[in-house]
């Protein structure tokens, strides 16, 4: 029993990726279809937005902060996309993706400013962008807008043999490898650890932070992209919902919400286990409400496990 609770506490996504097991072979029982070839450019399609929320919620958790509203800026750069650039002329993707990358890290960048310089909390900071961003989609597109063909369709589907989120999944992970590359991750998991203590070994703790969440607000414009793909038309609706989602996932993933200690891997299995859950609870007909409920329950879960049995005595970082 030691050595299973040493082993969750030295990889703490390794209760993640088991819990994605298991659940993937239940699903495998109760639809054997669920994994068949011609489906697998959407199911990937739908997971993307799971996986990529829970990206941008990561790196400010990783700070030490939290960021609760990535999810409405995923919706926000969605009704953007749909019911402004597309109209206006301007949906073609050398034109469009810098534009809502620009207004995503922008996002971002305002809510690092808020938490780290002018010294909100960042519950407070980020709830209130929350209202602000739920606001503004509202605003920009209260009914659903359907979208005309466009560029983002083939990222539901395959791109000749590829599947298509593929590369919105790809160009996250691409950009996180290449940080890890720099001293910016290391630096970031010594900020969420001990602010004082990193501020003292000479890493810019406030401009750590608000690359942190520009960096969280990169991932939410891809998630809005990839939301995109998978509805071809506005979804301002889902912002509570993925909201709650972005931070079920890092969490269940083995992310402190302490700060220091967790990974975008184990954001991706965290991810992948509430995709998975959904899908099951989905095939044996329980009511879409419900399944909100279980986010919740999940969300609970990863809290409590992240603070008693995946929490090593010695704080350890991975990444």
């Amino acid at each position: 029993m030691n050595r299973v609770l040493g082993l969750f506490q030295r990889w703490p996504f390794a209760f993640a990726m088991l819990l994605c097991a298991v659940l993937l072979v239940v699903n495998l029982v109760v639809s054997p279809s669920f994994v068949s070839p011609s489906r697998l450019g959407m199911t990937l399609a739908t997971l993307a937005p799971f996986v990529l929320v829970g990206f941008a919620s990561t790196p400010a958790i990783l700070s030490g902060g939290i960021d609760i509203s990535v999810g409405p800026l995923a919706t926000l750069i969605n009704c953007v996309f749909v019911a402004i650039l597309i109209p206006a002329g301007l949906g073609d993707w050398p034109l469009a993706v810098p534009l809502l990358l620009g207004i995503a890290m922008a996002v971002g960048a305002i809510n690092g400013v808020l938490v780290a310089i002018v010294r909100l909390h960042p519950v407070v900071a980020t709830t209130g962008v929350l209202f602000l961003l739920i606001g503004a989609s509202l605003t920009i597109a209260k009914n659903p807008v359907i979208a005309p063909d466009n560029w983002t369709r083939p990222l539901a589907g395959s791109i000749g043999v590829v599947p298509g989120a593929i590369i919105t999944l790809g160009a996250a992970a691409l950009v996180w490898f290449v940080l890890k590359r720099t001293v910016f991750v290391s630096n970031l998991l010594a900020t969420g650890e001990s602010d004082s203590s990193a501020y003292g070994s000479g890493v810019n703790v406030t401009a750590i932070r608000v690359l942190a969440y520009t960096l969280g607000g990169l991932f939410a414009g891809i998630a809005g992209i990839a939301l995109t793909a998978l509805l071809q038309a506005s979804g301002s609706t889902l912002a509570t919902t993925y909201a709650l989602l972005g931070l079920a996932a890092a969490v269940l993933g083995g992310t402190s919400l302490g700060g220091g200690r967790g990974s975008l891997l184990g954001t991706f299995f965290g991810a992948l286990a509430i995709y998975l859950l959904q899908q099951l609870l989905t095939s044996a007909g329980v009511q879409p409400n419900l399944i909100e409920f279980t986010y919740g329950l999940l969300l609970i879960a990863g809290v409590v496990l992240g603070a008693t049995l995946l929490s090593p005595r010695i704080s350890r970082r991975t990444a």
